[in-house]
């Protein structure tokens, strides 16, 4: 259970209140905005959770310790990290307008790709990650690591365009691996 992959997972949950933390202090205080160092401090603990998400599958197949407690919790771990930081940021309005629409369809996927791998696990019918749902994951990560990097430095106005932008690109590709993973679903149902 205490395997460095297991321990980077956790300390991937365990982050996320932190992260959140550091973004809710404006809404305290009264504003919806928290302060450009809320912003820095978090994207710095943003990006540490990003690398530690790389490390811990990793070191876990380079090292052969995958685990049956690592490979349930690092999903988990995703979602929960990409459900609070869409929350977050949509609460903030870093994200408004019709690009939430972008974030729900992300969430949502996200849901019902974990309710389907759930039901599928019950069949011992396994999906595989394929190679566009890493890229749908890269963009997601770019988007919101961007969205967050804006708050810190609001002057530089691109970077919330790039982080809009992957927000976008991250939401296409959720519906096309989405749609995928449903089709491999459907031929399991009755």
């Amino acid at each position: 259970m205490l395997s460095l992959p297991n321990i980077l997972t956790l300390s991937r949950i365990l982050a996320v209140p932190i992260l959140l933390f550091l973004l809710w202090p404006g809404v305290v205080e009264g504003s919806h905005q928290p302060k450009p160092i809320d912003y820095a401090l978090a994207f710095g603990l943003y990006c540490l959770m990003g690398i530690t998400d790389y490390f811990d599958g990793y070191v876990a197949r380079s090292r052969g310790i995958v685990s049956r407690l690592g490979a349930f919790l690092d999903p988990i771990a995703d979602k929960i990290m990409i459900a609070a930081v869409i929350l977050l940021l949509v609460f903030t309005r870093d994200i408004t307008g019709y690009h939430v629409i972008a974030a729900l369809m992300i969430l949502l996927r996200e849901i019902i790709v974990s309710g389907l791998r759930e039901f599928l696990a019950t069949l011992q019918v396994s999906m595989p990650v394929t190679q566009l749902a890493k890229w749908k994951t890269t963009f997601q990560l770019v988007a919101f690591g961007a969205l967050i990097l804006a708050g810190a430095l609001p002057a530089m106005e691109w970077i919330k365009i790039v982080g809009l932008a992957s927000l976008w690109g991250a939401a296409v590709l959720t519906l096309i691996t989405g749609w995928d993973y449903l089709r491999v679903g459907l031929k399991h149902m009755d």
